[in-house]
């Protein structure tokens, strides 16, 4: 059914039983600073990439919402940062990065139990280390949470942080399949950290199973990024966030915005709960470019999303649903980052379906890269019929409001975070940051 909501005619505010409820300490795991601090300079230390020229950062820096601005992303490969990001010309990315950096904010809550844009990773009670991800059986312990095996997992992608095939010894044991173990990719990154006085000393001092740097296992690092991620990260202090504590109310016109969110529009029926996602899995009709998500030996651009988890047909071109939080700083939007702009993309998965059908690449914001971006075009009408929900039309004073609303889903500490970009790391490498001036 396709209606038309008028500006004019939307109530003011929310009902008070539509929203959800404030968030507290209890909603996140408490942390610990100094874990936080050591996870702090690893996120932003070269030193776990293949090359020693990408960090955790690259990808996923404050200047761009905890995303890197660009609808897909160069990892190795790539100079600069953000939009000014190219190809290096002496180390050709093969591919961009399939799927759009997804923004880091409030990861470590505890009701964040499934991850990446397909859920490949989940909490899972039943499997070894209460995990489950796609290395299965070969899946180490002592991860401390979802997050901390989550944000190890690109060391290991040749496209972000391993490099490719035999530029480095860790890309090597990526090609050979040696990802745990001794010689493994994970084992020879940690023993690059452990070499490194500074950062010896460091997790000695954090952890009471570490009296020698020999014993700094790849679970430690994963563990203090993940720490720090949660402490820098965590965003509750949005205009939003005083609403749901009854301190305040919105603004027009960004309080009819809200009513239409929780009401005629009808965005919280996924994008539900205080981070404002319900953690499901959905095709809501993105547009795929890029190169897709296919192995080595596959020549298609087609992304098939948790499909590609679950071999269930009813998961065909679903994706999970993304926090909302910050949301007017993290683009581009929609797991290809399809869509650079936040107006042109509500307008899009308001009526996915005629919006496939009218796609341009200049929607997109991609780099220069020597490849062929529309080959995933070929999927449109497979995309276009995985798509289950109804169109929804809105005047421009209806879009105006709903942007008003999710403005104010920023935190104004989501920039600066609490701990900042260091000046320095360890290893002496480059830390990313934005060009001064």
């Amino acid at each position: 059914m396709r209606y038309l909501i008028v500006f004019a005619g939307v109530a003011g505010s929310a009902a008070a039983q539509d929203l959800p409820p404030a968030l507290t300490d209890a909603d996140f795991h408490p942390v610990n600073r100094l874990e936080a601090e050591l996870g702090q300079l690893l996120f932003y230390d070269p030193i776990l990439s293949g090359n020693r020229d990408v960090s955790c950062a690259t990808c996923h820096h404050p200047a761009f919402g905890t995303s890197d601005g660009l609808s897909l992303g160069m990892g190795d490969g790539g100079i600069g940062l953000g939009p000014d990001r190219v190809a290096d010309p002496d180390n050709l990315p093969e591919q961009r990065i399939p799927r759009n950096s997804p923004a880091l904010f409030n990861l470590g809550a505890k009701e964040f139990t499934v991850l990446f844009h397909d859920g490949r990773i989940e909490v899972d009670p039943d499997r070894p280390g209460g995990l489950r991800t796609p290395l299965d059986a070969d899946m180490v312990t002592g991860f401390a949470s979802l997050l901390s095996a989550q944000t190890m997992f690109p060391v290991l992608s040749a496209d972000e942080m391993a490099g490719h095939y035999s530029e480095n010894d860790v890309a090597q044991a990526v090609r050979r399949g040696t990802i745990t173990g001794q010689g493994g990719a994970w084992d020879i990154i940690s023993g690059r950290v452990a070499d490194i006085p500074a950062y010896a000393d460091k997790f000695i001092a954090v952890y009471d199973h570490i009296d020698d740097p020999a014993q700094i296992g790849f679970t430690d690092i994963s563990n203090a990024v993940a720490a720090f991620m949660e402490l820098e990260w965590r965003s509750d202090n949005a205009p939003f966030d005083a609403v749901l504590r009854g301190e305040a109310s919105l603004p027009e016109p960004a309080a009819t915005g809200m009513a239409l969110f929780y009401g005629d529009a009808g965005c919280s029926t996924c994008h539900a709960g205080p981070f404002l996602t319900d953690h499901q899995f959905h095709a809501m009709g993105v547009p795929q470019i890029g190169p897709g998500k296919a192995e080595r030996f596959e020549s298609h651009a087609s992304d098939l999303g948790r499909f590609r988890v679950t071999g269930d047909p009813a998961d065909l071109y679903a994706f999970r649903t993304p926090s909302l939080r910050n949301v007017a700083l993290t683009g581009p939007y929609g797991h290809s980052g399809a869509y650079a702009d936040l107006r042109a993309f509500l307008i899009a998965h308001l009526d996915p379906v005629a919006a496939l059908d009218s796609y341009d690449l200049d929607q997109a914001l991609l780099p220069d890269l020597a490849v062929d971006d529309t080959r995933g075009f070929a999927d449109s009408a497979a995309i276009a019929s995985a798509v289950t929900v109804d169109p929804v039309t809105l005047d421009n004073g209806a879009l105006d409001a709903l942007l008003a609303f999710l403005d104010s889903l920023t935190d104004p500490n989501a920039e600066t975070g609490v701990l900042g970009i260091p000046d320095t790391v360890p290893s002496g490498l480059t830390v990313a940051r934005m060009p001064e001036g």
